[in-house]
């Protein structure tokens, strides 16, 4: 049977073969395919977990590994917001308001900002652990030494609005922690793009002082890679200032970014339905299963419907009013650190300025020598 059989039928091409029985079949060397593999590590790699700094409200930091959907879950993040952080990528800074967490992605500083912890991907690079340990010093630290060192201007200007009669001057908590980590961030952003500007001002008016003293190949290659190094920094610089202008312009998006006022009206709320749960049990009403609407007496409800409308117009007015009031305090923030970086931003442009000058100096010079 089985010789007829291979008589009348074709022969079985061989991209026919069975995979199952191609995979026990040994290879050349003798082994057998997969042999050597760790195949329950595949799914482990997949997850994606990654290691990050925990730093809390009290200072404390630890490290913690978490995956990208758990840390979705956790921050209530949208996958693309997570992706500015991915440092595998180069994103141009953004400073994200969402209705749980604040995403900051200022040049090295990468790091999600809620209201009771701000979460860091762990890197060995200096101006992340400086963020980290000059967050801990603020947090733990009194009000009247972060002041002092931000310098007599943004003194003056919280002192004029009346910041030390509002929350007091030995209070460290004149602002809230999302707001603190903000700062540290804005901080070290602007801080680490002005000195890179002074570096680079330190190294090109020599340079191009040299250059109209000697025109030369070698130093019109270095002033062009000069140049080409400013343009880049300008770029950078300036995106940082967009950034923060357009969230001064926006009263809404500020507002968006008070994350423990947020938690705490949404806790308010919730004890709020707790209390009148409570009152239903103690009605004789039971407060585990749901009431039907037609069996629940008229006067309940109506109670229930003017408790709710009541309680939705008081926090709507205190939303409004605390939005109008407290949006004064990240705006004097992003104030203070908008003013920086535009100065950061008028070096590098009194430096281009000075380099299309000597640009137009040499060519007066070669035009004449041509002439």
């Amino acid at each position: 049977m089985a010789d007829l059989k291979e008589r009348l039928l074709p022969p079985k091409p061989q991209s026919a073969i069975n995979i199952r029985d191609a995979s026990y079949r040994p290879s050349a060397s003798g082994r057998q395919p997969f042999q050597g593999m760790d195949l329950s590590g595949l799914k482990k790699r997949g997850q994606g977990l990654r290691s990050w700094i925990r730093v809390d409200t009290s200072g404390n930091s630890q490290i913690i590994e978490v995956d990208k959907f758990t840390m979705m879950r956790r921050c209530d993040l949208p996958a693309r917001d997570l992706r500015l952080l991915d440092p595998l990528f180069v994103y141009p800074s953004t400073i994200l308001g969402r209705e749980k967490a604040i995403v900051v992605n200022l040049e090295q500083i990468r790091c999600i900002i809620t209201a009771d912890e701000v979460l860091l991907l762990n890197s060995l690079d200096s101006y992340v652990l400086q963020y980290v340990v000059e967050l801990q010093r603020r947090l733990t630290s009194g009000v009247g030494e972060v002041w002092q060192s931000e310098g007599p201007e943004l003194n003056r200007r919280r002192s004029s609005r009346g910041f030390d009669n509002v929350y007091g001057s030995t209070s460290p908590d004149y602002l809230p922690f999302e707001f603190r980590a903000l700062e540290v961030a804005l901080e070290a952003a602007c801080t680490f793009l002005d000195s890179q500007a002074a570096e680079l001002e330190i190294e090109a008016y020599p340079l191009l002082d040299e250059l109209t003293s000697k025109i030369s190949t070698l130093n019109l290659e270095r002033v062009r890679r000069l140049k080409s190094r400013l343009v880049a920094l300008t770029r950078r610089v300036q995106k940082v200032r967009d950034e923060i202008e357009q969230l001064m312009d926006d009263d809404g998006d500020m507002a968006e970014m008070y994350l423990t006022e947020k938690k705490s009206r949404m806790e308010s709320s919730f004890y709020g339905d707790q209390s009148l749960v409570g009152f239903r049990s103690n009605d004789g009403l039971s407060a585990s299963a749901p009431v039907s609407p037609v069996a629940s007496p008229p006067e309940l409800r109506r109670l229930e419907k003017s408790l709710s409308i009541a309680r939705s117009r008081h926090e709507s007015m205190r939303s409004s009013e605390s939005a109008t009031e407290n949006i004064e305090e990240l705006e004097m923030l992003l104030e203070a650190y908008f003013v920086l970086i535009d100065s950061t931003l008028n070096k590098l442009t009194s430096l281009k300025e000075y380099i299309d000058d000597t640009e137009d100096f040499i060519n007066i010079q070669l035009g004449a020598i041509v002439v």
